[in-house]
């Protein structure tokens, strides 16, 4: 889903979230992983056993270098068992990915490596076992996670609600029809974007949007961004053919709804779209979750990066003397508060 022709947003630093707890779409984050973490010929990196494990790499010091530089909290939320109606999005995109596959595999054959890692860049899978993988190696680091029922974007924004967390974040858009307060976008480090299609990369900036911001600055309601959002496309729905945001964002100001729209368009909309207004309305989220950090198991580790996964003993040396500097702050930070309040 497209809002960025009508987005409201502000740019900002990664300094500007330091102290802030953020709300992290898990599976997004790890297929940006997956899909850049590649040697130049396009091929993941792999355990001795062959398992992939780009993935964990990308955690592990992206997670560690936000939370000691930039003294952020994060809390990982994990998608559920998706909708019915995103059985149409996920199949085509396994199909765009078959599609990758089959490309990277000819350009490989032919030498042209550029060309081969642009495709495998579009050929990631986030299976099972890679998701486990992550969620061990969290927990190791003592990262909160939590398992959403459904969709993580839904969850990030109950979260974001409910004050447990000050933001969401993730690349989509969806979590602003979730309902999140902040949405905080191109939580990276590199500061670069790859474009596969183009071969190439842009500079890239974190944003943060405002929900009520924004929503005032295009003068309509979440309602009425969720049916603009259905009449565009989503992933639970196919878009009404030539209706992008703006079209969509002036129909709703000047009908209010889907349901009043006229006969030429009603007859264009999807069937299901009040199932669709649900889903944002009213997702499937759980209240049983934790923010706070656990225990760092270093021997378990160890053991688990460098014993099973391959990783430098060195290399992980590193993201735990981080993590150990950014429990340390935040300890102080704790205590500081905790003095604070009893004063």
């Amino acid at each position: 889903m497209n809002l960025t022709p009508i987005i409201v947003k502000r740019t900002i630093r990664l300094e500007d979230l330091e102290g802030r707890k953020i709300a992290v779409d898990a599976n997004n984050v790890l297929y940006q992983f997956l899909a850049l973490i590649r040697t130049p010929k396009g091929i993941p990196l792999k355990a001795p056993d062959g398992t992939v494990t780009s993935h964990l790499t990308g955690l592990l010091y992206r997670t560690t270098r936000l939370l000691s530089e930039y003294r952020m909290e994060m809390a990982f939320v994990f998608d559920g068992k998706p909708s019915e109606y995103k059985e149409k999005e996920i199949e085509m995109r396994r199909e765009l990915r078959e599609k990758a596959t089959r490309e990277w595999r000819e350009a490989l054959s032919a030498g042209d490596y550029a060309k081969a890692f642009s495709k495998a860049v579009m050929s990631s899978r986030l299976t099972r076992p890679l998701v486990q993988d992550a969620k061990t190696l969290l927990t190791l680091l003592g990262v909160p996670y939590i398992q959403a029922p459904s969709e993580a974007e839904a969850q990030a924004a109950y979260m974001a609600k409910e004050g447990d967390v000050w933001a969401s974040s993730s690349r989509d858009y969806d979590s602003l029809l979730f309902g999140t307060p902040r949405l905080v976008r191109y939580l990276t480090i590199s500061g670069r974007e790859y474009l596969p299609s183009k071969m190439t990369s842009r500079p890239l900036k974190p944003e943060v949007i405002t929900l009520e911001d924004f929503l005032a600055r295009i003068a309509i309601t979440r309602e009425q961004l969720v049916d603009l959002a259905i009449l565009i496309g989503t992933d639970f729905n196919e878009g009404v053919k030539g209706i992008g945001p703006k079209t969509a964002l002036r129909l709703v100001r000047e009908h209010g709804r889907i349901d009043d729209l006229p006969d030429e368009i009603m007859k264009k909309v999807p069937g299901h779209y009040g199932d669709v207004r649900r889903l944002f309305l009213e997702p499937s989220v759980t209240s049983e979750y934790t923010t706070s950090f656990g225990p760092l198991k270093e021997d378990e580790l160890y053991d688990f990066l460098c014993d099973q996964k391959g990783f430098s003993r060195d290399r992980v040396g590193s993201a735990v003397e981080r993590l150990r500097v950014s429990r340390e702050r935040m300890e102080q930070s704790d205590l500081k508060r905790w003095l604070a309040g009893s004063d």
